[in-house]
């Protein structure tokens, strides 16, 4: 069970996650050295699972993003095993999840431009023996950012 503290630090963490110890403290109103410990104990219980940095795509030229619905032709553990497999390998493709309904699978993926956006999906997913269906949709614009949850 979290606090209201808790609640707080994790709000602080997602926001930045490079906050240091005196300023996490000086915000919750706690010494450097009790939010420290509260943040480990954080970290241990599992509600904080790891520190990223954001990057900037159109900084690395990716100036496309897209989220690609999959269908599978088959859904036998092992055709989803090989999907996933192939996926795993794929660095355009930053997320995955599993879907109810028509599609089975939703994948964002980020590429320099449509044309390799073209190869991704042609030449990469569509092959695939397990897939029988794709649909993209691209990005236009990002109105609200990746944002952390609701703590």
């Amino acid at each position: 069970m979290i606090d209201e503290t808790d609640s707080r630090l994790l709000a602080a963490v997602q926001a930045n996650a490079q906050i240091t110890a005196q300023d996490l403290g000086d915000l919750l109103n706690l010494s450097a050295s009790q939010a420290a410990r509260r943040r480990a104990r954080l970290e241990a219980d599992g509600l904080i699972t790891g520190y990223t940095a954001r990057l900037s795509p159109a900084k690395l030229g990716l100036t496309v993003q897209a989220f690609v619905q999959v269908q599978m032709a088959a859904h036998s553990p092992e055709a989803a095993k090989g999907f996933l497999r192939l996926i795993a390998t794929l660095p355009e493709v930053t997320a995955c999840w599993t879907l109810t309904g028509e599609a089975d699978y939703l994948l964002r993926v980020w590429c320099a431009d449509l044309p390799a956006l073209n190869t991704l999906i042609h030449h990469r997913l569509l092959p695939n023996p397990a897939v029988a269906r794709v649909q993209s949709q691209i990005v236009m614009d990002q109105p609200k950012p990746d944002a952390g949850l609701p703590v």
